[in-house]
């Protein structure tokens, strides 16, 4: 495939279809286009007030972009006449493909690109307010602009709702995929980021088609400094193995793709709105620090922030001495020096004094917030909160470090006035709640350079192994697991027990979730006496262990986009009750295996709560380490799975294991 710049900043662009190439033409002049507009129509002899020619090869040279907007048949002749005659590139607005049910269809669309690069099928088209050139058949909400970020969607219909916001968000491009046939996420992001007017990069996700090509997307832009966040849409559970997989289930709900997120680099919110407030903090400051301060004028806004930062694990560090020994000979004793802290009013509308304990307070730290709710233009005079942003603005520009006007209400700054704020550098943020999940995503972490996921592999049939030959896995990896012994009948397993040491646990093989079917029984002393087990296929016996301080879950599982994704938590029957896990891409490093367990709720359980001896997690780490090792140069391996492994204060042991293979 052909690069996309004469499809992204085009200078001729060709439109096809009465109807939308009318709104296409329009578009572009709405936006001052400088280059030329060819419409297309086999009888009209103008549109828009421009000429129409009867067919592509009238017209005066190649296009270097065109605007597909007739049917999909016909679309395909179009493709394919564009590319022989050397196009740069196409819109393919028109539905009705693979989404549909016409996976036909859209191969001879893609046979008939070639290496001719085309958006969709089924997409709405391209805006480039960098240069006004407009492959869009509606209105939008934007202007030009010289530098901003790059909007790119996998929906026409939420880009479109982004590309109408009110926050003073400077948008350089916005552009959707839609079936994505021929152009892939990576290929169209990595395309807009390269444009050095480009700032950050917004994205709403619907899937990944390219697990490596996105995780090198990334780097590249981490590389360049320009921060990517996403919207990951459908975290529903993707496993079919769930019902047999206590891994697959708590792996579920987007767990994986997070994840995967995260370890590139790539900063992901929840909503529309943190999204495009992210976005600002990138486009203005780039990646933030970790250590925050907020300043308002009022002891319940203080509050507020301290108890909604919460949720979003902000740190607000302690004020530095120097720093506040220079706030208290500002502000006198009456005023407690806090983070947050609040100023009272002794000094609004002192703008000196205001600038002062601004900047004072912002030197100590990352970053600031500040509390501001401007009152309303129509029935108020917000004349008396000018000195307070004219402060913000110099306490920005004296320490260099962000400085942002946060509202409690997004209606409560209007658009005008975040506008001439971000003219001078200064990024306002609108909804508190809103602000604070958007400071937390702009935050920088620690990755690993490099990084790229293992390599996906085809979707094959595979079958469950049964406990003993699970363990026997396990062992081959050196896992630690029970000395055991199995057999298929009772009466035989009861003539063998000599040979281990009780008390014992009895389990009947041919279960996945044992412990449901009643399949287990523990702190056995003899097996002289017991009842079979309805519906096991054969026996296993193991020496019991003791001395565990906790029980863990690990598991490791296929993942049909990510790769290889493990999970590890709290364990044992109640694990999916718990659902205390975090989920990895590998390859992971011990490190991030101790950091993820240490950012587990009932952590404290493991590290000695109330003088409880400490679990080995270092052990647990090895196993995890071990075992996806063992994943990663084996594809035979599909999922491997223990619950639990008994940590105790020196080692842990594998004492369940379920192990499916192809």
């Amino acid at each position: 495939m052909k690069p996309l710049d004469r499809l992204l900043r085009p200078k001729t662009i060709a439109v096809l279809g009465a109807g939308w190439a009318l709104n296409v033409i329009e578009q572009c002049r709405k936006m001052g286009f400088a280059g030329q507009v060819w419409p297309v129509h086999p009888s009209k002899a103008e549109i828009g007030g421009l000429r129409a020619y009867a067919c592509l090869a009238d017209l005066p040279e190649p296009p270097d972009a065109v605007f597909i907007g007739v049917n999909r048949f016909a679309t395909v002749e179009v493709v394919a006449e564009l590319a022989a005659m050397g196009a740069g590139g196409a819109i393919c607005f028109a539905s009705g493909w693979t989404e549909a049910g016409a996976p036909e269809l859209q191969a001879q669309l893609i046979a008939a690109a070639g290496d001719m690069p085309i958006l969709g099928p089924n997409c709405y088209g391209v805006i480039n307010y960098l240069d006004g050139a407009l492959l869009w058949p509606d209105q939008h909400g934007g202007v030009r602009v010289e530098r901003g970020v790059a909007l790119v969607s996998q929906s026409s219909n939420i880009v479109i709702n982004l590309g109408m916001q009110k926050r003073a968000l400077p948008v350089a491009y916005v552009a959707c995929l839609g079936n994505a046939a021929v152009v892939g996420l990576a290929d169209l992001a990595g395309a807009l980021l390269e444009d050095p007017r480009v700032t950050a990069l917004g994205l709403y996700i619907e899937g990944i088609d390219d697990a490596a090509a996105f995780a090198a997307l990334a780097a590249r832009a981490r590389a360049m400094g320009k921060g990517i966040v996403a919207i990951k849409s459908g975290k529903t559970e993707l496993s079919r193995l769930a019902a047999a997989s206590h891994t697959a289930s708590l792996a579920g709900g987007g767990a994986a793709s997070s994840a995967f997120l995260r370890q590139i680099g790539v900063a992901e919110v929840n909503t529309p709105s943190e999204l495009i407030e992210t976005l600002k903090i990138l486009h203005c400051h780039g990646a933030l620090g970790q250590a925050i301060c907020s300043l308002s004028c009022s002891g319940g806004e203080a509050g507020l922030v301290a108890d909604l930062a919460a949720g979003f694990d902000l740190a607000f560090p302690a004020v530095p001495e120097a720093v506040r020994r220079r706030l208290g000979a500002i502000l006198g004793p009456i005023v407690t020096i806090a983070n947050p802290l609040d100023y009272h009013t002794f000094i609004w509308g002192d703008g000196p004094r205001t600038t002062d304990v601004f900047s004072t307070m912002l030197s100590g730290y990352d970053a600031g917030i500040y509390i501001i709710d401007p009152p309303r233009g129509d029935r108020c005079d917000p004349s008396g909160y000018q000195p307070a942003l004219d402060a913000i603005v110099a306490a920005q520009a004296a320490t260099g470090r962000p400085a942002l006007p946060v509202a409690s209400m997004p209606e409560n700054f209007d658009e005008a006035r975040a506008v001439a704020l971000m003219a001078q550098g200064v990024c306002t943020l609108m909804g508190l709640e809103t602000a604070l999940a958007a400071i937390k995503a702009a935050q920088r972490w620690d990755i690993v350079e490099g990084w790229q996921p293992v390599a996906v592999l085809a979707e094959g049939e595979s079958r469950l192994l049964s406990e003993a030959e699970g363990k026997a896995v396990l062992a081959r990896a050196g896992v630690a697991v029970p000395a055991a012994i199995s057999a298929p009948s009772l009466r035989e397993l009861t003539a063998r027990q000599g040979e281990l040491h009780a008390p014992f646990a009895l389990k009947g093989l041919g279960f996945a979730h044992k412990t449901e079917a009643g399949a287990v029984r523990l702190g056995l002393t003899t097996l002289d006496g017991q009842a079979e087990m309805a519906g096991a296929s054969g026996y296993l016996l193991e020496e019991m262990v003791t001395g565990a301080v906790a029980e863990i879950l690990l598991g490791l599982r296929r993942d049909p986009v990510y790769g290889v994704a493990l999970t590890i938590g709290m364990g044992g029957v109640t694990a999916e009750v718990l659902a205390d896990t975090v989920t990895l891409i590998w390859p992971v490093n011990e490190a991030q295996i101790l950091q993820a367990l240490r950012g587990l709720r009932l952590w404290p359980l493991l590290d000695g709560y109330r003088g409880r001896p400490r679990a080995d997690v270092a052990a647990v780490a090895a196993i995890a380490l071990r075992l996806g090792q063992m994943m990663a140069a084996d594809p035979l391996l599909e999922e491997i799975e223990i619950n639990p492994i008994l940590a105790r204060s020196d080692g842990a042991v594998a004492v369940d294991a379920l192990v499916r293979t192809r």
